[in-house]
Parts: structure tokens; C-alpha cells; sequence
């Protein structure tokens, strides 16, 4: 399928050809009929990937930032690859479209194949012919309602949350600075709903179009707006001021105050500068409020990813509420999108599209752009191009291993695929995502044969005999399972399962098939790991661990924490350091006391930061230590490991102490291996000479077991023992 990208190094746009998306949980699949591009939003976003790599840090200084503490924290080689991957990405463009519902997913009841519906979302209502929409990103449209008018739903419903956010009532004045596609759409639903309204432009030509949706008055420049305002309001000042413009300049924010009334509202929906104006707004105790994009559920992943809707009761507009009733305006005839839109464009043409906002298309000189619409074909249906192959798929020779992935995500790409890469007599065959985007992106980066978005087709590839999984944590165990019964060996990711049922979904597919699995569990292949366990071979006693980890907090909406999803924190990430300890003292877990800190609770998340104290079967006792409250600039793990007269530290996976008998030996250098590299040459090795796997199938059971018995001991307040033999099967 089409789909318009750009590539975020170069700046370069084009046409593409992506696999259409798969059909997801909670959601719908639309073939797409039209879709609008902003002149606003999508201007920026083109012109800063057009831009220098000065013009891209002057835009986004917090990620220099992110890089900075990447290559204090992991060294210069991690980082260069994160960086890289980052960069050579190509991106979707778009967020408002149109189309026909082709697929639903299971459980999704309000959506058949065939309604029309209007489509929001970066990343979701792209510029794409297929677009898979989560349900609350999704509105029906009305019969009557066309789709070139509904293409322009989620920028209408941007303009009417500004207005709700305004409390706009019938008769009040409202000044409108900024006549852009969402100020004329403002306007609109203003008159719509009996204000008098004034519209202020820098450009003429955008007034005159307000001149059609029957405006009251206009204004070029702050000198008319003055006079406009006075006129419009008897001398008092504007009711509410609500913001539409785009500038890096204070002047929208410092005219408002000025045409404010007393105790007047000022709403910002568009990006300027917010440098108040103290004087005018203290004595005119001016209210300001900002409008959160399409309204109440933008960026809560529960809502618009997981379909959790705000009882209506509580909140009366959410963002699916705002499109459905910009929809009812379209339906009533109170909003008229044809006289807003000024350039048409087939999908093909999409680049010509562009040239048109950023004023390079040729159009004669002082041509008006406002509405910009993409045009798509009406023949394509959800199966097509499944695969797009990147080169000639052949066959794969005697002794190579063929790799496919399944999950392409920042982790994958950054760590991962560069390891697997330089192999020798490795050949990448195939990898699959969920969207066709990211597929086609990893494919061209690092030489897949092809890209999909339907992962059995990875299992069906005869060619593919090694598959990788790098999804999110609840898929890991089934698509495991599923790759082991088809007879291919199984990196998976990290956690192994995220529950009792996902364990034994594993344990009897490898009892079973017998085939060869191993999790990332990469620790106790680092180096340092493995000099430390050398010089502590000789013991006779158990170890005493301390294993402290400066995790760092992630927002309280991310996947990890979501128990199903992504089995939270102590599932997802304290495993690995579980593994560590079980590499360490050769032993597994036996029982398990875990207490949460209570200022992590706070946030709904139970186990951000938490202290798990592990017996082992062999004496031992390991403490991890699992914070995610401290500073950034302090190192992430340290391991202490005492033992018969002896101390050994490892700092962050860069360097160490070895002492004992009051002799100091220093092992490691400065550079950070914390054992990936390692971990997939013994993983390979493994399935190139038929060998067992590089941890045993007891240590990866124990190490899941030790997790859920942790949560179990924070619900409880008491120690848990684990059973570490295989998990029931017989149901």
C-alpha cells in the first residue's frame, strides 16, 4: 500500500510502499478515502526534518540531553547505534483522515466493515491507504456527512475543544488571533454557536476567507485588531481570546491581554510564546487556560490505546466526543469544509501536496492555502501486499542460520540487530511489526530479505530456521511457544512470561518439541560477570549479594507498567538481576520476601521501586535493590558479592574490584559490556552445533517462578517459597 514518510536524517519525502497494518486488539482496520494534511503541524514537522543537525538540536534540546546521559551511562559505541537508529528511521505524516471500516477486531461493538468514520491520531490516521485506529480514535460519520468534509474531523475537533475551553457563550464577543485551518474552523463552530466574533490575521487573504463563514469582523495587524475589538465590543474588550496562531514570538499572548476585558479568558490552542505579560493580565486578573489538542483522553495511553472510555458523567467531552459532535456540526450544516479547502491532491502526488504549504509548488504568487486534501483510491483492500520484499528472498545455504524477527523496537534496533548483523553466516530473512512502517524501515536498515505485518509468515518461511522475539512482554511466551512447535529455535526477550498460564504455555511447548530456546538474559554473559564467578569458583560457602539499581521512574501511563501488557516492573525488569544472582551462585531460587517502597505505590505502580530478598538453594542470600527515585547521573547497577574473606564489585558493567586478603585487584576498564554480544554468539553456537541452550530450561523457570513469588510476598507481607521444578502441565 501507499503510504507518504519521510526520512527524519535527510528530510526526504516520498510515496512509499509499506505492508498494510495488522488488525490489532481494541480496534479497527479503515481503508482511507481522504486525508488532510495541516499546513500548521505537519509544516513544522517537515521543515525540522529538513533542516540541519544544528536546526534538529535548536528544535529538540531535551533529546540531545537523552544522548548526552546515554553516552555518559553506556559509552560512545551504544550510543552511536541508538542515535543512528533513531535517525535513519523514516516517519508517518498525517493525523486526520477519512474512510470505510474494512476489519474489526473481536470484542469491538460500535464499528462494522463498511461504516464510514472519521480517523485521529499521529501514528494512527496517517497519510496511509490502510491505517489501523484504535476504537477511541475512531468516530462514525453521519450519512450525510462526505468524507472529503469528515477528512477534517480531528483538526475540527482541535478548534472545538479551544472553544470549550473558552466556555464561549451565546452573545459574547470572541476575538480569534491566528487565521490558519484551525482559526477558520473556530470561527465556524463560534458563529455556530451565537458568538460575535473577530478575526485577526497577519495575512489579508485569510481574513477574506473568514469574510465567508460570516465573521463579524476582521482585522490585519495589531493596530485594526485595537480598533476592531473596540468597535466590535463597545469599547469593554473581548469576552475570550482563544490563540490559533503559530509563532515563536510573544506578540499573539501580549495582544490578547490587551484585548481582553476585565477578568477575560485567554485560551492558547496553537504554539506560541507564553512570556506573560504580567502588568495587563494582573490588573486585568486575566484567566489563562491552554487547550490540550482534540481534548480530554490526548495522550492517555488507557484511553486512546487500551479503549478505556471517562464516564460521561465525569467528563462530558472527550476526545471521541469532540469528533462525533464536529461530525453532528458537519451533519447540520453549521461547518462548511469547501470553502476552506484550496488544493486537492491524489496520494501519489503527495510530495506536490507538500510543496504547496511549504510555498514551493509554483503557484502563482500570493495563491491562498489553507485546506490541503490527499485523494485515495477506492480498489484496495486489507490483504494486499501483506509482504514487501526488500531484495530476492533465494535460499538459505548450507550451514548459514536464517534469522527472522518478530518485533522491531527501539531495543531490537539499537542493541540487538547491530550484534546480529556482523555474525558470520548469518542471513536475515525476515521480519515482522505491527505496523508496516517500522517493518519496512528495519528491513531496508539492516538488510532483511523482506517486511511484514503478519508474523506467520515468518513461521511459514522454510527459510527462517532462528526466530528473535522482541515484542512487548505479554506476546513473548505465546509466540514463543508458537516458533518452538514449528520447529524453529527461539531467542525471546526478556521476561519469558508475564504469568503462571504464559510459564506453562512454554514449558510444555519445550517439553514437547525438545527445541532450543533462550531469554535475554544477558548479565551473566558480560565479562566482568564472568571474571567474578571464575575467581569465586573455589568456594565452599554461600555468597552474601547486594545488587542495587538505579532504575530510574517511567511515566505512570508506559506499557511496562500495565500488569497485563507488560506485567509491570519486577515481572518485566527484575529478572534479569533475579538470572544474575542464579548465574552467580549456581544455584536456584528457593524463597522470596519483597517489600514495595511505599512512595512508589503512589503512582499506581506497585513495583517501581522495590527490595526483593532472595534464599537460594544453596545458603545463599541476595538483596536487589530496585529504585526508581534516584538521580540519573549516579551509575544504574552495582553489585557486591561477598564470599569466604573475599569482596567483588562491579560497577554499572564497566569496572570492578576483586579483594581479598587485603589485595586489591581491579578488573575491567572503562568501556560498559554488559554481555549482549556474548549472549547471542553462545545462542548462535548453540543452534549451529545443536548444543544445549546457554542457560538451562530449570534456571529460565526458576527465574519467572521467583518473580511471580515476589508479587505474591509484596501483596501478602510474607516470604514466599518458589517451586523451581517444571510447571504442571497436565491441564
Amino acid at each position: 500500500m501507499k503510504q507518504v514518510v519521510q526520512n527524519f536524517r535527510t528530510g526526504e519525502l516520498l510515496v512509499d510502499e509499506i505492508p498494510p497494518p495488522a488488525l490489532r486488539p481494541g480496534g479497527v482496520l479503515v481503508r482511507t478515502e481522504y486525508s488532510l494534511i495541516s499546513a500548521g503541524t505537519e509544516r513544522t514537522t517537515v521543515e525540522t526534518a529538513q533542516s540541519s543537525i544544528i536546526g534538529k538540536i535548536r528544535e529538540r534540546p531535551d533529546k540531545v540531553k537523552q544522548v548526552i546521559d546515554t553516552f555518559k551511562r553506556e559509552g560512545l559505541r551504544a550510543t552511536y547505534q541508538k542515535v543512528k537508529a533513531r535517525l535513519n528511521q523514516v516517519t508517518p505524516l498525517g493525523y486526520s483522515s477519512s474512510g470505510v471500516v474494512l476489519e474489526v477486531a473481536e470484542g469491538v461493538t460500535e464499528f462494522r466493515p463498511g461504516d464510514h468514520v472519521a480517523c485521529a491520531g499521529a501514528g494512527y490516521a496517517s497519510h496511509s491507504e490502510i491505517n489501523f485506529l484504535p476504537k477511541n480514535l475512531c468516530a462514525l460519520a453521519p450519512p450525510n456527512v462526505s468524507m472529503d468534509s469528515a477528512c477534517y474531523t480531528t483538526v475540527g475537533a482541535i478548534a472545538l475543544q479551544g472553544v470549550r475551553q473558552a466556555e464561549a457563550k451565546l452573545g459574547e464577543i470572541v476575538a480569534v488571533i491566528g487565521l490558519g485551518l484551525v482559526g477558520q474552523l473556530t470561527v465556524q463552530i463560534l458563529k455556530a454557536a451565537g458568538c460575535r466574533v473577530l478575526g485577526i490575521d497577519l495575512d489579508r487573504r485569510m481574513c477574506e476567507l473568514a469574510r465567508q463563514s460570516g465573521i463579524d469582523a476582521v482585522a490585519v495587524g495589531d493596530e485594526e485588531a485595537r480598533g476592531a475589538c473596540g468597535a466590535l465590543s463597545g469599547g469593554r474588550g473581548a469576552d475570550s481570546i482563544i490563540i490559533t496562531a503559530g509563532s515563536k514570538s510573544d506578540g499573539p499572548i501580549e495582544l490578547a491581554a490587551e484585548l481582553a476585558r476585565d477578568r477575560g479568558r485567554v485560551v492558547v490552542v496553537g504554539l506560541v510564546g507564553l512570556n506573560i505579560p504580567r502588568n495587563e493580565f494582573y490588573h486585568k486578573e486575566l484567566e489563562l487556560r491552554l487547550s490540550r489538542s482534540y481534548g480530554p483522553g490526548r495522550y492517555d495511553p488507557q484511553y486512546e490505546e487500551k479503549g478505556v472510555d471517562y464516564p460521561i458523567g465525569f467528563v462530558r467531552w472527550t476526545e471521541k466526543r469532540n469528533m462525533e459532535e464536529f461530525l453532528r456540526l458537519l451533519a447540520d450544516g453549521k461547518i462548511n469544509t469547501d470553502a476552506l479547502t484550496t488544493h486537492r491532491f491524489k496520494i501519489e502526488h503527495a510530495n506536490d501536496a507538500y510543496d504547496a504549504i511549504l510555498g514551493k509548488s509554483g503557484d502563482a504568487e500570493g495563491a491562498l492555502r489553507c485546506g490541503v486534501v490527499l485523494e485515495y483510491p477506492i480498489t484496495i483492500a486489507a490483504q494486499s501486499a501483506r509482504v514487501i520484499a526488500r531484495k530476492p528472498s533465494g535460499s538459505v545455504a548450507s550451514g548459514d542460520i536464517g534469522i527472522g524477527f518478530i518485533g522491531a523496537g527501539a531495543f531490537a534496533k539499537g542493541v540487538l540487530l547491530p550484534i546480529v548483523k556482523t555474525h558470520n553466516r548469518v542471513r536475515l530473512t525476515g521480519v515482522a511489526t505491527a505496523t508496516g512502517i517500522s517493518g519496512k524501515n528495519t528491513a531496508e536498515m539492516f538488510g532483511f530479505g523482506y517486511a511484514v505485518t503478519d508474523y506467520q509468515q515468518i513461521l511459514n518461511d522454510d527459510q527462517t530456521n532462528v526466530v528473535f522475539v522482541a515484542t512487548r512482554h505479554d506476546s513473548h511466551a505465546r509466540i514463543a511457544a508458537e516458533c518452538l512447535r514449528r520447529g524453529k529455535a527461539v531467542f525471546v526477550e526478556k521476561p519469558l512470561a508475564v504469568n503462571q498460564d504464559d510459564l506453562k504455555l512454554i514449558a510444555s511447548a519445550l517439553t514437547e518439541t525438545g527445541g532450543l530456546l533462550t531469554v535475554g538474559y544477558n548479565r551473566r554473559f558480560a565479562p566482568l560477570a564472568m571474571d567474578v564467578k571464575q575467581r569465586l569458583a573455589g568456594r565452599r560457602g554461600p555468597l552474601t549479594i547486594v545488587y542495587r539499581v538505579n532504575a530510574g521512574a517511567l511515566p505512570a501511563g508506559h506499557w511496562s507498567h500495565d500488569e497485563v501488557e507488560g506485567g509491570g516492573r519486577l515481572v518485566g525488569e527484575v529478572c534479569h538481576f533475579i538470572d544474575f544472582v542464579q548465574y552467580l551462585t549456581g544455584s536456584l531460587a528457593a524463597h522470596v520476601f519483597a517489600e514495595a517502597v511505599s512512595a512508589s505505590t503512589i503512582s499506581g505502580s506497585p513495583d517501581d521501586s522495590v527490595i526483593v530478598t532472595i534464599s537460594m538453594q544453596d545458603g545463599s542470600i541476595a538483596t536487589i535493590v530496585y529504585a526508581a527515585g534516584g538521580d540519573p547521573s549516579v551509575e544504574k547497577e552495582r553489585v557486591e558479592i561477598l564470599c569466604e574473606g573475599s569482596v567483588a564489585r562491579i560497577d554499572d558493567f564497566k569496572s570492578g574490584v576483586y579483594v581479598k586478603n587485603r589485595r586489591e585487584v581491579k578488573l575491567g576498564g572503562r568501556t560498559q559490556d554488559k554481555g549482549h554480544k556474548n549472549e547471542i554468539e553462545a545462542f548462535l553456537s548453540a543452534v549451529r552445533n545443536q548444543t544445549s541452550p546457554p542457560i538451562d530450561m530449570a534456571s529460565l523457570m526458576a527465574t519467572s517462578l521467583a518473580t511471580f513469588s515476589a508479587l505474591a510476598s509484596i501483596r501478602a507481607g510474607v516470604r514466599v517459597p518458589i517451586d523451581s521444578a517444571m510447571p504442571d502441565n497436565s491441564n
